[in-house]
C-alpha cells in the first residue's frame, strides 16, 4: 500500500520529467523549425544578413522558452521532491546560471538592455507626436 507521502513525490518527479521534457522539446523543435524556415528564406531570395539576423532572434527564442521550462522543473523537483538545504543551494546555483543565460539571450535577441526597452519605447512614441 503506498502512502500519501510517496504518492506525492512520485507526482512530482512524474511532473517534473514531463515539464522538462517539454522544455527539451520545445528547444529541439524550435532549433529544427527556426532552420527549415531560416533555409527557406534563403532559398526565396532573402538578405543573407537579414535571414541570419533572424535565425538568431529566433533560435534565441526558442532557447529562452525552453529554459524558462527547465527551470519551472528545477523548481518543482527541488520543492516537491528533495527540499533539503543542498538541493535549495543547487537549484540557486542552477536559476542563477540560466537566468543569466535567458538575460544574455534576451539582451541578444532585442539588441539592448531590457530595461532599456521601455525607455526606447516612449523615445520613439515621442518622437511620433
Amino acid at each position: 500500500m503506498m502512502n500519501f507521502e510517496s504518492f506525492a513525490v512520485n507526482t512530482a518527479q512524474t511532473v517534473t520529467r514531463i515539464v522538462e521534457l517539454t522544455g527539451i522539446a520545445i528547444i529541439a523543435v524550435g532549433a529544427f523549425a527556426t532552420l527549415l524556415i531560416f533555409l527557406f528564406r534563403l532559398a526565396r531570395g532573402q538578405d543573407r544578413e537579414q535571414a541570419v539576423s533572424n535565425l538568431r532572434s529566433n533560435l534565441g527564442r526558442a532557447i529562452l522558452l525552453g529554459l524558462e521550462f527547465l527551470v519551472a522543473a528545477d523548481i518543482i523537483n527541488t520543492v516537491a521532491v528533495e527540499p533539503t538545504l543542498n538541493s535549495v543551494a543547487v537549484l540557486a546555483g542552477i536559476v542563477a546560471i540560466r537566468t543569466f543565460l535567458s538575460f544574455s539571450l534576451e539582451t541578444e535577441i532585442e539588441g539592448q538592455l531590457p530595461w532599456r526597452r521601455g525607455k526606447s519605447r516612449e523615445t520613439k512614441e515621442a518622437d511620433a507626436s
